[in-house]
């Protein structure tokens, strides 16, 4: 007969573990704060909540249920009470931190949730092993609020990996330029002047609109944004807004865009419009000394010379005329060309129409003197005054 008690017979039925033991087993009770495994030993293991995870709200019964396989490390063997203490977590971390290793030294992008916004950067977390990437980091422009990261899954290489010191970092920015690199490669490869292509505005200054076509910004000066005069980008365009522009111009990686169409060019059929001898209207832009630009539509100006105001002598402009008022003018020369246009107020100044008593119809009768025409070449350019004015 065996000289072994009942409980050391017992005892030899069971396997022996050891701390820092990798053991697994099956949940057989979860507690809001704990759970209780059978890990095949005399006694029971127990996992606590802060065992189990860094969040200390969390209850373990959403997460954990009876009959669920789990591996654990030993952390006592016997915590006094003859149970067996677990980590579900530090085995976890330890397996995360093997996997980052690995990330580590084959640059292999890597995809985690952002856990916590930190005052200089970003935390987030693989297999339970916490990874910090710098605010500089994060993108490759300024992130001026981090707080949008919160929640989202972002990818990301390991840049530096010393578990000891408990300092691995992750890197975003790098991967974004990459593949800002290859875009902007494969855009300049597929586009030429001339092409009309999408873009979307990223930014409005006073000077022009910078548009993300995919891979490269283009510019849209201020004067390639209308046939007609632009006054303020920022009161026309807002940022995300969708374009459909041309390019006019690519130097380097310098883009030039524009919205002046030819096919929509209002001097196609200006001459049509603007014959000579028709009576016109349109909106006083601006005045010089010598005369007032009028704009008988978006594209289309017109020069009315002080001589051609009025019958009676006029020093300036500005005495008779204001920007943006309304005034009805004669076509005295037109120039498709050079896409000028010179215009008079006089010549319909004693404008008076008179009843045909025969035929019952208005008439405009001859005028009595003849109306003096300005040369064109006597009045500045038009192109010339609209980029000063510009």
């Amino acid at each position: 007969m065996s000289d072994l008690s009942f409980e050391q017979m017992l005892d030899e039925s069971f396997k022996t573990i050891h701390n820092g033991e990798v053991v697994e087993g099956t949940v057989i009770d979860v507690k809001e704060d704990e759970i209780v495994l059978n890990i095949g030993y005399k006694a029971d293991g127990i996992i606590t909540r802060n065992e189990y995870t860094n969040d200390s709200n969390v209850d373990l019964r959403e997460l954990v249920h009876v009959d669920d396989k789990m591996e654990a490390k030993v952390l006592k063997v016997n915590d006094g009470d003859g149970q067996v203490v677990l980590t579900y977590k530090r085995l976890a971390a330890e397996k995360g931190n093997k996997r980052l290793e690995e990330a580590f030294n084959s640059q292999e992008i890597l995809t985690a949730p952002v856990v916590q916004v930190l005052t200089g950067g970003l935390s987030v977390v693989v297999e339970e092993s916490r990874v910090f990437i710098p605010a500089s980091l994060v993108s490759d422009t300024y992130e001026k609020n981090l707080e949008k990261y919160k929640g989202q899954e972002i990818e990301f290489v390991i840049t530096e990996f010393n578990p000891r010191r408990r300092r691995i970092i992750g890197d975003r920015k790098q991967i974004l330029v990459a593949r800002k690199a290859q875009m902007q490669k494969e855009l300049f490869e597929r586009i030429h002047p001339g092409d009309v292509v999408e873009g979307v505005v990223k930014n409005v200054t006073d000077f022009g609109a910078f548009v993300d076509l995919g891979g490269a910004d283009g510019l849209l000066h201020i004067s390639e944004m209308s046939w007609g005069h632009v006054e303020n980008p920022k009161k026309v365009f807002k940022v995300g807004q969708n374009l459909t522009v041309l390019i006019k111009d690519i130097n380097g990686s310098k883009i030039a865009l524009s919205l002046k169409f030819a096919d929509q060019n209002p001097w196609l059929t200006a001459g049509e419009k603007y014959a000579k001898d028709t009576i016109v209207e349109g909106r006083v832009a601006r005045m010089t000394d010598f005369g007032a630009f009028v704009e008988l539509e978006p594209g289309v100006d017109a020069l009315l010379h002080v001589s051609q105001i009025s019958h009676t002598h006029v020093d300036k402009p500005s005495d008779i005329l204001k920007v943006g008022q309304i005034i009805e003018a004669k076509v005295v020369d037109f120039n498709g060309e050079d896409h000028k246009i010179s215009l008079s107020m006089k010549a319909i100044e004693n404008r008076t129409p008179v009843r045909d008593l025969e035929t019952n119809e208005e008439e405009v009768p001859a005028e009595e003197e003849a109306v003096e025409e300005v040369p064109m070449e006597d009045a500045a350019p038009i192109a010339e005054e609209v980029s000063e004015a510009e």
